[in-house]
């Protein structure tokens, strides 16, 4: 998968690892990384669907509605290059901690939905809950932070509750941060996410 990778100053700090977009590449959200953890390690990663040659992560049918089968084979092939990058450059498997915006945190959250122990914690920005009616792995203690528009039309806050309430029946530690917008990605909204994760990663 295309992608880069920057080494951090901190070999202790968790590796962010980014999922942009819909139409994004891998250099988008390098912005949110140094934010969010400016001494982590990134690995920010491209889409390997174009829809009208827009790079995405997995593809669908409509706006809104998913293609399953692409998904499942698309969150397989990312848990094989996860696996690969850790052994190519070096890092620590399971010190990751993802941050996805859009289209890249429904594939972060599908990685949480299929596989135990994939991340050591999720900043998803915008996502959807990504498949229904299949039993979660245990994420006992898993934390997770969701930012949320309270007037976005593609991921409306009952999605937003329903993707909180079936992490936390899996055992993750949920936290939503409610911004009075629609499904654009806004400045406080990363400072929120940079906060949660000085509580929750460092010190």
């Amino acid at each position: 998968m295309k992608h880069v990778y920057r080494e951090g100053s901190n070999p202790a700090a968790p590796v962010l690892v980014l999922f942009h977009g819909t139409g994004g590449t891998e250099r988008d959200l390098l912005p949110l990384a140094e934010r969010i953890s400016p001494e982590s390690s990134v690995l920010s990663v491209r889409g390997n669907v174009l829809e009208n040659g827009m790079p995405r992560f997995f593809r669908r049918l409509a706006e809104g509605i998913f293609d399953e089968e692409d998904l499942v084979f698309r969150t397989e092939e990312l848990y094989a290059f996860l696996n690969e990058a850790a052994e190519q450059y070096g890092f620590d498997r399971g010190n990751l901690v993802a941050v996805g915006y859009s289209n890249g945190a429904n594939i972060a959250g599908s990685l949480l939905f299929h596989y135990k122990q994939v991340l050591k914690g999720a900043i998803l920005h915008h996502p959807m809950v990504p498949r229904r009616g299949i039993e979660l792995p245990d994420s006992a203690g898993l934390p997770v932070f969701i930012g949320a528009g309270k007037n976005d039309p593609l991921c409306t806050p009952g999605e937003t509750e329903e993707l909180k309430s079936v992490l936390e029946s899996a055992g993750a530690e949920v936290e939503i941060h409610w911004e009075n917008y629609g499904h654009q990605l806004t400045g406080s909204e990363v400072g929120a996410a940079a906060q949660w994760f000085a509580e929750h990663f460092k010190g």
